[in-house]
Formats: C-alpha cells, structure tokens, sequence
C-alpha cells in the first residue's frame, strides 16, 4: 500500500527527514564540562586541606612548648620528665602519646597508672597516679614495697611510716611445695586489704609461717591470728565485733569464724 502525501519519509542513510539532531548511538553520553562555581568549591577544598596539614606540620603555632605534669608523691617531676622525653618543638600532632605512657610505665614501675593529653595549642599534660604501699617485704636489710595487686615495684632504704611489715617465714612450711611466694605474698596482701579501717591503721606486721597460719601484731603487744586468707570479709565483721566485747584481751583467734576466740590481756 502506497504511502499517503502526509507520510514522513526516511532518507538513504536512516535520517528522518522531518528530524533537525541526529539520532545518538547506543552506549554514548554527552560529556558535561563542570562549570566554574564546582572548580572553585574544588579548589578551595584542596586548599584548605593543604592549609591545615601546613598549620599543623609545617607552622609554628601548633608546637609543644610546654610539659605539665601532676600527682607526683614519691617520684620528682624531673625523673618524670626525663623518662617521659616529651619532644618540645615537636608538632602536636605527631606527639606519640601511647609511647610515651609505655615508656613511663616500663622505667619508673612506682607509677600505677598515667595520662598523656594534647593541651593544644602548645601543651602536653602528663597525670601521674603512683601505687601505694600496703606492705613492706624486708629483705637484705631494704624494703621491698608492695601494693593492693600483689605487684612489687620499688625498694627503698628506709621503711615509710604506717604500713605493715611482712615477715614471710615459710621455708620449712609443706604449704611452699604447693604455694609458692607470690602465692602467699597474695594472701597477705589480700588479709591487709581485708582488714577494717580502724584496725588496719594498727597493724604493725603480717607474719606468715604457712598458708593457713597468717597471723597480724598490732599495736600495743595485741595479735590476731587470721589462719588462712579464706573467709576474709566475714573473719573483718567477726574481729571488730570480738575486739569490742573483749577490749582489754590480747590475744584474738578469727581462724575458724563461726568459733571465734580471745584470751589474754
């Protein structure tokens, strides 16, 4: 059937002849070219980035000038400072905080615990929490010093005031084959943890001869005999309250608690 006079008809090549754009081939899209607002939101971007890496790398403005440090006791600021080797000058950003706590902690074992904080713009803070003493192991004429961990991390020449000597003398006890001294070592400290607060500030020394023969000498000539380090908060409860029906005894025996004991004068 002919084509009417109305029929559109199509070229040689495909082109409709009543089409003014050429037909765009599969698979193809039109490149846009970004316009100037997106190339200078670009290169703004670029240059703040580099403005800030330059601010805190390469300027002046961000660098450690100054080194604080606080909870000293026993330790000086200055063999703090030393080990701590803080890089004044340096870049605070590139300030290693975790290496320097590591390195604190492994030299001056006295500190238990310490916090490396960026004080921008130019300090650097260093809080030191030392470890305190709830026994003194005397060996060799010095003083072993022992905190509420078990952990022994200092020897002075002479004993602090008000705390507890212990006297481990266990060498022939049969208890060493299965306890050894850092096992008893952490049932005297786990006895002086134990102890309440008005009794503990007595305390003078913790002996121990066994591992089930713990026994504390407290101020004025008094004894407790604690046995072993089992039981410790209800034995605590048991003492106080035989200390206080029996103040004039000397001698105390919490070893077995539901059968508590005092005797002497």
């Amino acid at each position: 059937m002919a084509a009417g006079p109305a029929t559109e008809q199509k070229s040689a090549s495909g082109r409709s002849k009543g089409s003014g754009r050429p037909p765009s081939r599969p698979g193809t899209r039109r490149s846009r070219v970004p316009g100037p607002r997106v190339l200078l939101t670009a290169l703004a971007a670029v240059a703040l980035a580099a403005g800030g890496l330059w601010a805190l790398y390469g300027s002046t403005w961000l660098r450690v000038e100054r080194v604080s440090i606080s909870g000293t006791e026993v330790l000086t600021r200055d063999e703090v400072a030393r080990v701590a080797a803080v890089p004044v000058g340096a870049p605070m950003v590139s300030v290693d905080t975790d290496a320097i706590e590591a390195r604190l902690r492994e030299r001056l074992p006295r500190i238990g615990t310490v916090d490396v904080v960026r004080s921008w713009p130019h300090g650097i803070g260093l809080k030191v929490t030392e470890r305190k003493p709830v026994l003194l192991w005397e060996k060799g004429g010095k003083f072993i010093e022992v905190d509420s961990g078990g952990a022994r991390f200092a020897t002075v020449a002479k004993a602090p005031g008000g705390i507890p000597r212990l006297v481990l003398s266990a060498a022939s006890s049969p208890s060493l084959r299965r306890f050894d001294e850092d096992r008893l070592l952490a049932e005297a400290v786990g006895v002086t943890g134990e102890l309440p607060e008005k009794i503990a500030q007595h305390a003078r020394v913790v002996r121990i001869t066994s591992y089930d023969s713990i026994t504390l000498e407290l101020g004025g000539g008094r004894t407790v005999f604690w046995g072993s380090g089992e039981d410790g908060p209800v034995k605590a409860r048991v003492l106080t309250a035989l200390m206080k029906a029996t103040p004039k005894a000397g001698h105390f025996d919490v070893s077995a608690p539901t059968a508590p004991a005092s005797s002497g004068s």
